[in-house]
């Protein structure tokens, strides 16, 4: 029943009576805690292993990701209902715990069913007394509504933020830098809005590679090559496709396309995708190259991820030489050669917690520097890469101001070769309809989208030329 928490997970038989979506859901939360597994990679082949159903596999998805989503939230819930520290509580046990809670306070599963289920997943974890332990919280948990449950842990924090924290399943470090990034619109009001974006389950969004795949069903609300997914999988898309039309956030859309179509192309010119894993931008953009007689290279330091970009440009007709090197060696080597260079850095990722919302407490602030001096290396070198008059593209999934607009100001104070272009315009001339970019209080004309405001990841935009 107590213990440390996470640590190697011994293999158990599964059990026999617990339905096949929540043993799937389980298995998923079980492995991102234990094994950092990705839920979105992990998800789809556990549904397919499985063999569930489609409603089956609705289910089985709805309670992995609300539970991902919500954990912070029921993690407090289960500390007071049970009396206990976090840490005094099985990892395992615990996951069945807030899989419970998930069901019993925010789905409309049988209250039966989400309790004695989740006891027997808790009773495989970690035996007959562990069973009895999740019983018994389980039940007092269902006396009450998700109201009443946030009265109370939002009583038992120890500041307003964590307060927040805990009611919006948010590390307190995370919503104080969407805090000031938000400020730094003057959008700081928008804080809960957000946080209850990055809760919600996103639209699937795919794009349609120009040139190569029209666009079919509804179109996305920005992007002019952007529709939602059909009803059913859609990966069967993608591959009776042939990659030409593929899952997107329309958010990732208007960045990239927003380079290639920042002005008219002019045939021979040579791009470079920079950091380009797992390629979704870098065959968007191979689709422009293509149609404007451009020339494209794209380079992913981690092998496994360049593989991902070579799948992703079978769909392109044109050979794109894909490199595994160090981008700012790589970048240094070919100085003032491109014309047009993409810095999709690696980032915190905290722009797309509403797809991936184990991240969320998987980062630490102290990520945040070793990534801020590698995205500084990074867009400097690609600078370096750029001939005069060349526009480099520099993009985050991330609105935190030091991987933002920090990265940027401090390339562009040290060095007077780089005018900063508008970014925001330049969203608004490919975008299908207005779109509403908010203004920074600093002037600095950079682009940040958001999943509250325009329904995308956040991810943020700045365009500088080499002079």
């Amino acid at each position: 029943m107590t213990g440390a928490r996470g640590g190697s997970r011994r293999p158990q038989p599964r059990p026999t009576h617990v339905q096949p979506s929540r043993e799937v859901a389980f298995e998923v939360i079980r492995a991102t805690n234990v094994d950092d597994a990705y839920a979105n990679l992990l998800l789809p082949a556990e549904i397919e292993r499985a063999g569930l159903n489609a409603a089956d596999a609705a289910l089985a998805t709805e309670l992995t990701y609300g539970t991902l989503r919500r954990r912070g939230t029921y993690e407090q819930i289960v500390r007071i209902a049970s009396g206990r520290e976090l840490d005094e509580i099985d990892q395992g046990v615990l996951d069945a715990l807030c899989l419970g809670a998930h069901q019993l306070l925010a789905t409309r599963v049988a209250a039966h069913a989400a309790v004695n289920e989740s006891v027997e997943l808790a009773r495989r974890e970690s035996g007959r007394g562990a069973a009895g332990f999740a019983n018994a919280i389980l039940r007092r948990i269902s006396r009450d509504d998700i109201a009443a449950w946030e009265e109370r842990i939002t009583e038992s924090a120890r500041s307003a933020d964590e307060a927040l924290g805990f009611r919006t399943s948010h590390p307190v470090w995370i919503l104080r830098a969407f805090r000031r990034a938000l400020a730094a619109t003057g959008s700081a009001d928008e804080l809960d809005a957000l946080l209850a974006a990055d809760n919600a389950s996103p639209a699937v969004t795919m794009a349609a590679l120009p040139g190569l795949a029209e666009v079919t069903g509804t179109r996305t609300r920005y992007s002019p090559v952007g529709f939602r997914a059909p009803q059913g999988d859609p990966d069967r898309m993608v591959r009776e496709s042939g990659g030409a039309r593929r899952v997107q956030d329309e958010g990732s859309q208007l960045v990239a396309l927003a380079l290639s179509r920042l002005q008219p192309v002019v045939p021979g010119e040579r791009w470079l995708d920079l950091c380009a894993g797992p390629g979704g931008k870098t065959s968007l953009l191979a689709a422009e190259a293509l149609a404007g007689g451009a020339l494209i290279e794209a380079n992913e330091v981690v092998p496994a991820r360049a593989g991902l970009v070579r799948r992703a440009l079978e769909a392109v007709p044109l050979h794109v030489e894909v490199h595994e090197r160090d981008g700012r060696a790589l970048a240094r080597e070919r100085a003032g050669e491109f014309d047009r260079i993409l810095v999709d850095a690696p980032c915190t990722g905290l722009g797309a917690l509403r797809r991936r919302p184990e991240a969320r407490w998987r980062k630490h602030p102290d990520d945040v520097a070793e990534l801020v001096a590698l995205q500084s290396e990074l867009l400097a070198a690609a600078i370096d890469a750029l001939r005069p008059g060349g526009t480099v593209a520099y993009v985050t999934c991330s609105p935190h101001l030091a991987e933002t607009t920090g990265v940027v100001r401090d390339v562009i104070e040290r060095r007077s070769d780089v005018e900063v272009l508008d970014a925001p315009a330049a969203i608004r001339a490919v975008a299908r309809g207005p779109i509403d970019i908010a203004e920074r209080t600093d002037g600095m004309p950079v682009a940040q989208l958001w999943p509250h405001r325009h329904g995308t990841d956040a991810m943020f935009l700045a365009l500088l030329r080499r002079k």
